[in-house]
């Protein structure tokens, strides 16, 4: 006699469309490439993920963290993870496996030759004495209004960079913000499919206590997006943006973000490294420590900045304003003609005595924040500052992740 045929059931990985706010932190993380994305929804292939986790504690709304039970035959395939605008429900004919033994948040293991890797470059946590995050308040399904109450130009206008300074107000409904949170905003209309547009992601470029102190308000740095890989394009949310008027409503999400916050203890020193629209979260933590500060208090302030010109720069001429003890600033910029092309990596070796006395200081927390391409040589120069002044980078590296102290926000 035959006996029962062996059914096996997997705990798939999914990612909620309600939530996910597509701003690819989960694609980038994934050690193995198993989450993908179209122009609608990030999905995850069933038959790659190991469930390794390195994804989930990156994910800023916690879009990433949802599981279904399902026999492996019928795994959702990413073309109908493709289509959908909700999570299906569990299907309660599938048998509950037993919970996989998964590898610490932020490894991953490579199953070929059962070597352990870290795939996280920044800190996972918050600092230890970050002020509690409030996070998805408002969501796609129950978003809130905001009103525009400023929009400004921050470059020059013979620039082609067209970069805003916009300011919300939320009125009466509660907005609570940390610096280095971050808002969804959901422009108008639909794509070509006739699909609702989903949320962009903006940095906060505000303290917690508002725009205008003591006012239920935050501010955003947008860049209008014209061209993209060299192709003309129109940004849908970034010309929607730039282009609102005093007085007009947004629809809003969030806020999200729990870990890229800054320490509240005065002797911390922030040491932050930013490029272009990078620049809105670093904005909010100096506005904040401006404002706060404390007598006696031995927390210093060290910003490396850069920009193609000091033209395309935003916020160029009220940093170049702020007192020399309270912030120590080096800009770098790319394209000034007659100059040779230095990028804030340059800039940083240029003050590698400086970086590296932070580096030394156990109160000293980094970030960085700006595009995608900028990482890596920020990681290389703040390893051989390291490695100049007989730090061991690689040591030095897992005690900054572990203890919250460095802090990546790339696109």
């Amino acid at each position: 006699m035959n006996g029962p045929a062996s059914i096996e059931v997997v705990r798939q990985h999914l990612i909620d469309p309600e939530i996910c706010i597509r701003c690819n932190t989960c694609e980038e993380t994934c050690p193995i490439d198993a989450i993908t994305h179209d122009e609608n929804n990030y999905v995850v292939r069933a038959d790659i993920c190991n469930g390794c986790m390195a994804c989930v504690p990156p994910c800023p709304t916690g879009a990433i963290d949802n599981w279904r039970t399902v026999l492996r035959a019928d795994a959702y395939s990413i073309d109908e993870q493709f289509t959908w605008d909700v999570l299906p429900e569990q299907n309660t004919m599938a048998v509950p496996p037993a919970e996989p033994a998964l590898p610490a948040q932020g490894d991953s293991t490579d199953e070929a030759d059962g070597i352990e890797v870290d795939t996280v470059r920044g800190a996972q946590v918050p600092p230890w004495s970050a002020a509690k995050p409030y996070v998805n308040l408002y969501t796609h399904a129950s978003p809130t209004s905001a009103t525009v109450v400023g929009n400004y130009r921050l470059t020059d206008a013979s620039t082609s960079s067209d970069i805003h300074h916009i300011v919300l107000d939320f009125g009466a409904m509660p907005f609570p913000v940390l610096e280095g949170q971050s808002i969804g905003i959901l422009p108008p209309g639909a794509s070509a499919d006739g699909r609702v547009h989903h949320a962009r992601q903006y940095s906060i470029a505000s303290p917690r206590d508002g725009e205008r102190p003591g006012y239920n308000n935050v501010s955003l740095t947008v860049k209008r997006v014209a061209r993209q890989h060299g192709d003309a394009v129109d940004g849908v949310c970034s010309n929607y943006l730039c282009d609102l008027k005093k007085g007009d409503t947004v629809s809003v999400i969030g806020p999200f973000g729990s870990t890229f916050l800054m320490p509240n203890h005065p002797n911390s020193h922030l040491l932050m490294i930013c490029t272009g629209t990078g620049s809105a979260p670093m904005r909010a933590m100096t506005e904040y420590r401006r404002r706060k500060r404390l007598k006696g208090a031995t927390g210093k302030l060290m910003l490396f900045f850069g920009a193609r010109t000091k033209e395309e720069l935003p916020y160029f001429g009220p940093l170049t304003n702020l007192p020399k003890d309270f912030i120590d600033t080096t800009l770098a910029f790319s394209r000034t003609a007659g100059q040779a092309k230095r990028y804030v990596q340059d800039a940083m070796r240029e003050r590698a005595a400086d970086v590296a006395s932070l580096l030394k200081d156990d109160n000293t927390y980094i970030y960085v924040c700006g595009l995608k391409g900028m990482e890596d040589g920020v990681l290389q120069a703040l390893r051989e500052i390291a490695e100049q002044r007989q730090l061991d980078w690689d040591a030095l590296w897992a005690k900054l992740k572990r203890e919250g102290r460095l802090h990546l926000e790339t696109y």
